[in-house]
C-alpha cells in the first residue's frame, strides 16, 4: 500500500481566516488527503495552530485573557471550522504542545553540535512606546528592494525579498504605530543557514517536477544578492519555546525562546506524535511517517503553502532537518500558491474585507465554497473571487449540472418503475459511446489528481458531469419509454449508477453531496472505479433508492447583492 504524508502550512492562532488562507493550504491540502485515500493510500494528513510569537501575545492580549487560555480557545474555533469545511485532517495539532517543545529543543541541540548555530550579539529595533524589543512581523516601513510601503520586517510580501527589520526604510510599529524607535544590543542565537547553502541548492535540484512558482522563490532567495543568509531562531519574548540545548539550559539565552519560524515546522513531526499519544499508539508508529531509518525511506512526503511560505520550506526546515545529521524525512513534492484576491482588491483580515471561513458557513454548505475554490486555485497566477463568477459557476456546474442530472434520474425513476433499480433492457451504441468517453476523461482526470493539477481536474471532473447530462439528453427515456419501456429502464439503471459514480469521484471535492447521493442511493460502495464498465453496474436491478433532497439550490441575484454588500469591508 502507498503511504503519503501530507502537510499544509500551519495558521496563525491570532483570529479567523479567511477564504484566501483556506485555499491557500488546507483546502487543497484536503482535496488531495481524500483523492490519496480514495486510491488506497495510506495517508497522515497533519496541520496545526501556529500558536507562539507575537501574534499570540497581542491577540490575546486584546482579548483580555492569558495567552495560553486565548490559545486554547483558539484552537477550538478553527478546529470547528476546518470541521465545518471537512478538512480530514489526522490530526489537528497545536505548536505549543509538549511533543513541539521536545523536538524543537532536539533540533536545537543537534545543530548546535553540528557546528550550526551561533550565538552573535545583535542589534534590534526597540520601541520606546511600547516598551519591548519588536519582533521583525511588527515593524513595518518600506522595502528598500522594490519600494512597497507596507514591507514586514522578515520579508516583503511584494517582491518576497528576506529582510531584517533594520534594512526597512522609516519603519513604523505595528502595534502602537509609533516611530519612536532605536536599535538597542542583544544577544542571539542563529542558524548558519549559509553553511548549508551547497547542500540546499543539491538537495532542490534533486527534486523531480516541483511546481515553477516553488523553484522559482527558492532559487531566488539562495542566489540573489549576497545569497543565503543566516537566520536569527530565538526571540526576546515571554510566550514561546524556552530556549535549551535538548535537555539542557542554554548559558546566556535565559528568558529567550525560539523564534516561531524556527518552531513552527516542527510541529508537522511533532503533530504526528501527538496523533500517537492520543490514539495511543508507540513512538514508532509517528516515526516510520518521518525517520528514514524506521520506515520512512518508501513514504511520499507533500506540502501545501501559500507562496509567502515558500522560502522557509524551501530553504530554514530542511536547513534544520539536513543540519541535524539525522535521517529526517524532507519533502519530496512542494505544492504552491500564489494569492486568491476579492472582488477588485485584497482580502483584508484588519479591514474585514472579504469572507472568512465562520461567516462562509453561516451562509452557505461548506460544497459551495470548496468547489468554487477548488475549481478556480491560484496555481499559476493569483485569481480573483467575485460574487458574480461565484453565482453563475455554482448555479451552472453544481446545480444546472450535476443537482439537476441526479434529480431529474431519480424522479424519472420513481415516476416509472418506483424506487427500485429497474431491470430489462440491453446497453447500444449510445451507451457504449459514454462509456468510451468517461473511460478517457476518467484517466485523464486520475492524471490530473496524481500530478496535483487542481484546476485541470477540476475541470476533467465538470466534463465527467457534463456527459452524463449529454447522454440522458441524447437517450431521452422519458421518450423512449412510450415505445420501449425496458429500452428505458436500461438507460435509467446506467444513470442511477452513473450517480454512484459521480458521488466517488466528487468526494474529494464536494464531500457531503457525494455523501448525499450514496445515501439516496442505499449504498454505502464509494469503491474507486478501476473500470467504468464494471462501476456502471454496481447497483443490480431491485436495488432500492429514494429521491434525495436538492443537492444545491441556485444562488439567487438578491442573495448575490446582499452578500457582495455584507462583506465589503465591515468585519467587527
Amino acid at each position: 500500500m502507498p503511504r503519503t504524508l501530507i502537510t499544509s502550512a500551519i495558521p496563525y492562532i491570532n483570529g479567523i481566516k479567511h477564504l484566501g488562507n483556506l485555499i491557500g493550504s488546507q483546502l487543497p491540502a484536503d482535496l488531495y488527503a481524500r483523492y490519496a485515500r480514495a486510491r488506497g493510500h495510506e495517508v497522515m494528513f497533519i496541520c496545526a495552530t501556529d500558536e507562539h510569537g507575537t501574534p499570540a501575545e497581542l491577540a490575546a492580549a486584546k482579548a483580555g485573557k492569558p495567552v495560553a487560555d486565548y490559545c486554547a480557545e483558539m484552537w477550538q474555533v478553527q478546529k470547528d471550522l476546518a470541521d465545518g469545511f471537512r478538512l480530514s485532517f489526522d490530526h489537528f495539532g497545536r505548536s505549543s504542545s509538549p511533543q513541539n517543545h521536545r523536538l524543537t529543543q532536539h533540533f536545537a541541540g543537534r545543530l548546535a553540535e553540528a557546528g550550526l548555530i551561533d550565538e552573535r550579539s545583535s542589534r534590534q529595533v526597540y520601541s520606546n512606546a511600547d516598551g519591548r524589543f519588536l519582533p521583525d512581523r511588527y515593524i513595518e516601513g518600506t522595502c528598500p528592494n522594490c519600494g512597497f510601503e507596507d514591507a514586514r520586517g522578515d520579508q516583503c510580501d511584494n517582491c518576497t525579498k528576506q529582510l531584517d527589520p533594520t534594512d526597512l526604510i522609516n519603519p513604523r510599529s505595528t502595534i502602537s504605530g509609533s516611530t519612536d524607535l532605536e536599535v538597542r544590543e542583544t544577544k542571539h542565537l542563529y542558524l548558519k543557514q549559509s553553511q548549508l547553502k551547497d547542500k540546499l541548492d543539491a538537495w532542490i535540484d534533486s527534486q523531480d517536477g516541483w511546481p515553477v512558482l516553488t523553484t522559482s522563490i527558492a532559487k531566488k532567495w539562495l542566489h540573489d544578492g549576497d545569497g543565503l543568509q543566516d537566520r536569527g531562531i530565538t526571540r526576546d519574548l515571554d510566550w514561546g519555546i524556552p530556549v535549551k540545548k535538548g535537555d539542557a539550559d542554554w548559558p546566556g539565552m535565559e528568558g529567550k525562546v525560539f523564534y516561531v519560524w524556527f518552531d513552527a515546522p516542527i510541529e508537522y513531526i511533532a503533530g504526528t506524535a501527538e496523533w500517537a499519544e492520543a490514539q495511543g499508539k508507540a513512538e514508532a508508529d509517528w516515526r516510520r511517517w518521518w525517520r528514514t531509518d524506521e520506515g520512512a525511506e518508501d513514504v511520499r512526503y507533500v506540502q501545501f503553502m501559500g507562496k509567502d511560505n515558500v522560502p522557509f520550506h524551501t530553504l530554514s526546515f530542511p536547513a534544520t532537518l539536513l543540519g541535524s545529521g539525522e535521517p529526517w524525512k524532507t519533502v519530496d513534492y512542494l505544492k504552491s500558491f500564489n494569492y486568491l484576491n476579492y472582488d477588485g482588491g485584497q482580502f483584508s483580515t484588519s479591514r474585514g474585507r472579504g469572507v472568512f471561513m465562520d461567516q462562509a458557513l453561516e451562509i452557505l454548505p461548506a460544497d459551495y465554497w470548496r468547489w468554487w475554490l477548488l475549481s478556480h486555485v491560484p496555481e499559476s497566477s493569483d485569481t480573483e473571487f467575485t460574487w458574480t463568477a461565484f453565482q453563475t459557476d455554482v448555479n451552472k456546474d453544481l446545480a444546472d449540472v450535476l443537482g439537476n442530472f441526479v434529480s431529474r434520474v431519480t424522479k424519472f425513476c420513481r415516476a416509472k418503475f418506483g424506487e427500485v433499480v429497474p431491470e430489462g433492457g440491453n446497453w447500444g451504441a449510445q451507451e457504449e459511446a459514454l462509456i468510451k468517453t468517461l473511460t478517457g476523461r476518467l484517466d485523464t482526470y486520475q492524471l490530473h489528481m496524481d500530478a496535483i493539477e487542481i484546476r485541470k481536474a477540476a475541470g476533467e471532473l465538470r466534463a465527467i458531469w457534463v456527459a452524463g447530462n449529454e447522454y440522458l439528453q441524447e437517450a431521452a427515456p422519458w421518450s423512449t419509454f412510450k415505445t420501449d419501456p425496458a429500452r428505458a429502464a436500461g438507460q435509467i439503471r446506467l444513470a442511477l449508477n452513473l450517480i454512484r459514480l459521480y458521488a466517488v469521484l466528487s468526494a474529494p471535492f464536494i464531500p457531503d453531496a457525494a455523501r448525499a447521493m450514496l445515501s439516496a442511493l442505499g449504498t454505502e460502495d464509494d469503491a474507486w472505479p478501476e473500470d467504468v464498465r464494471v462501476a456502471l453496474a454496481v447497483l443490480p436491478a431491485g436495488h432500492g433508492f429514494t429521491v434525495p433532497d436538492v443537492l444545491f439550490a441556485k444562488i439567487t441575484d438578491d442573495q448575490r447583492e446582499d452578500w457582495a454588500e455584507r462583506f465589503a469591508g465591515t468585519r467587527a
